[in-house]
């Protein structure tokens, strides 16, 4: 997902374009949002014209996609409004149809958007990953405590898809009415946000009304945040996604790298060394920028004597 920043953008402020690759057919029109132009995957809002068909097929690339306006036909079901699909890549899809047409968000998320026609999986497809549900209907708000430390309270959350091998998250949030968060976050991953509905603000960027969009990649400062009467937006993350709250507006993304790196050597201090070896045993800790009190570090020599001092730095070891 090496994607540079975009944020703010609102997809409303483009024209859409005429979708030229094979399989897609006429009546397929897209504002491409973001792509990373090294292997191809993408985010793009996508309008089928009403009477639109597409046959059935399979994409090359892992493809997420929810129903933002309008209705869609896939095989025999009707998806309305907040459906989502996640399809992993060789997933041969079911006809596609639109009687009076529809606004998606489509993400290809391991390569370019493609379509072979097709009534068979792919034999290597991961076909049991396949699922969708009416996000609206069938799932419930929860509190947005799902990740610690926490955001404040009136941000909920709805989990559509989890890959427990990168801990990447698919997931529904929304901010009620006159919420507010008055601290900045960044985090190790990067994050994608698209406004199904409604207006938020954020102190860096302004605000970010339906059909607002964010690439956001790791260590990017973002908030406080606030949002006057509310809005529901889909997210996503590259992988786990961890909190690290702070009140520096100016820290740049090298220190709050740094400042991460950090707290992982204080927090797993054999993984923090097992992150920064290469080929030498000497991993002096970064300093965190808002925790900068002398730490007892413990030094030991090749002979396995051991002497302790303070120091600003995570402990490390000679050999």
């Amino acid at each position: 997902m090496t994607r540079p920043h975009i944020e703010p953008f609102c997809d409303r402020d483009v024209g859409f374009k005429n979708m030229v690759l094979p399989g897609f057919g006429s009546g397929f029109h897209y504002k491409m949002l973001s792509l990373d132009t090294d292997v191809g995957s993408c985010t793009m809002t996508v309008q089928l014209d009403g009477g639109y068909q597409q046959p059935p097929g399979f994409s090359y690339s892992e493809l997420e996609f929810i129903v933002v306006e309008g209705s869609i036909s896939v095989g025999d079901k009707v998806c309305n409004r907040g459906h989502y699909f996640f399809v992993p890549a060789g997933y041969a899809m079911p006809a596609i149809s639109s009687e009076q047409g529809a606004l998606l968000l489509m993400m290809y998320n391991t390569g370019e958007s493609s379509l072979t026609e097709s009534d068979e999986h792919h034999p290597l497809s991961r076909t049991e990953l396949y699922h969708d549900v009416d996000t609206y209907a069938d799932i419930v708000w929860a509190p947005g405590n799902l990740v610690s430390p926490s955001v404040a309270a009136g941000c909920m959350i709805k989990l559509l898809n989890f890959n427990p091998q990168t801990f990447a998250m698919t997931f529904l949030y929304c901010m009620t009415p006159h919420f507010h968060q008055d601290n900045i976050s960044y985090h190790d991953c990067a994050e994608e946000g698209y406004h199904l509905w409604g207006t938020s603000w954020m102190m860096q960027f302004g605000e970010l009304p339906t059909g607002g969009y964010f690439w956001r990649p790791p260590y990017i400062n973002h908030g406080a945040f606030a949002s006057e009467l509310g809005c529901i937006a889909i997210g996503r993350t590259d992988s786990k996604l961890f909190n690290h709250f702070h009140y520096n507006p100016w820290s740049t993304p090298e220190e709050n790298e740094h400042r991460s790196a950090a707290r992982l050597a204080r927090r797993d201090p054999m993984l923090y060394r097992w992150c920064v070896n290469h080929a030498h045993n000497h991993p002096h800790g970064p300093e965190d920028f808002e925790d900068t009190m002398p730490r007892r570090g413990t030094h030991t020599h090749a002979d396995g004597t051991t002497h302790t001092h303070d120091h600003g730095h995570a402990d490390h070891s000679h050999d």
